[in-house]
C-alpha cells in the first residue's frame, strides 16, 4: 500500500480548502506523504464535460449547507468570498510557479490563498486584494504575477491538469492513495482507510 496521498486541488473550490485543512493531520496520522497536485478546475470541467454544483440552483443552494457542515464539524472557518465562483487562472498558475521555483515556500502560499479565500472570505480575482493578501503572508506580488505569466508555468498547469484528466479526474478535490481515486472531501475517511490498509 502506498504511503502517499496525491491530492489535486483548485484554490477556487470550496471542497478542496475543506480537505486541505484535514490532510496534512491525516497524512500524519498514517506516515505518509502529501503530494499537492495543483490543477486548473475549469480546464477539467471543460475536458470532461461536469460543471459546478452551483450552475444547478437546488444543488448548489445544498452544497453551501453542506460544506458548512463539514467545516462546523472540522472545527474551521468557513464562508463565501464575494465573486463566487472567482476565476482562479491567474492564482493556480501563481501557485504552480511557486511549487516550480520555490518550492520551499509553497506549503506558505497555500495556507495564504485558502485562508484569504474560504477563512477571511477575500475575494481573491480583484487584483489589489490579492496582492494585499500576497503581502500580508510576505510574498512579492510582481513577482508572484511574473510567475502566473511565465511561459513554462502555464504549459506546466495545462500538462499536468490534462494529466489528471487522464487518470479519471473530474473534480475537485481528488485523492489517490496509490492507483485508488477518492473525490470530495466528504470521503477523507476512505482515504484514512486506504492508508491504513483497509483497502486497496
Amino acid at each position: 500500500m502506498s504511503k502517499t496521498v496525491e491530492f489535486h486541488f483548485d484554490l477556487g473550490s470550496p471542497a478542496s480548502y475543506l480537505a486541505w485543512t484535514q490532510l496534512p493531520a491525516l497524512c500524519a496520522r498514517h506516515g505518509a506523504r502529501l503530494e499537492y497536485r495543483p490543477m486548473l478546475l475549469g480546464g477539467v470541467f471543460q475536458a470532461t464535460g461536469n460543471a459546478s454544483p452551483a450552475m444547478i440552483p437546488a444543488k448548489g443552494r445544498y452544497m453551501f449547507t453542506d460544506l458548512g457542515r463539514f467545516a462546523q464539524r472540522y472545527g474551521v472557518p468557513f464562508g463565501f468570498p464575494p465573486g463566487f465562483p472567482i476565476n482562479t487562472l491567474a492564482l493556480m498558475r501563481g501557485a504552480m510557479g511557486v511549487q516550480m521555483r520555490s518550492p520551499e515556500r509553497f506549503e506558505a502560499l497555500l495556507a495564504a490563498l485558502f485562508n484569504g479565500l474560504w477563512a477571511q472570505r477575500r475575494n481573491l480575482g480583484v487584483l489589489d486584494v490579492l496582492d494585499d493578501t500576497l503581502l500580508q503572508a510576505g510574498f512579492e506580488p510582481e513577482a508572484f504575477h511574473a510567475l502566473a505569466a511565465d511561459a513554462e508555468v502555464k504549459a506546466e498547469l495545462k500538462r499536468v491538469t490534462e494529466l489528471a484528466v487522464a487518470r479519471g479526474v473530474f473534480g475537485a478535490p481528488t485523492c489517490f492513495v496509490g492507483q485508488e481515486m477518492f473525490f470530495g472531501q466528504d470521503r477523507l475517511d476512505f482515504v484514512e482507510a486506504a492508508l491504513a490498509g483497509e483497502q486497496g
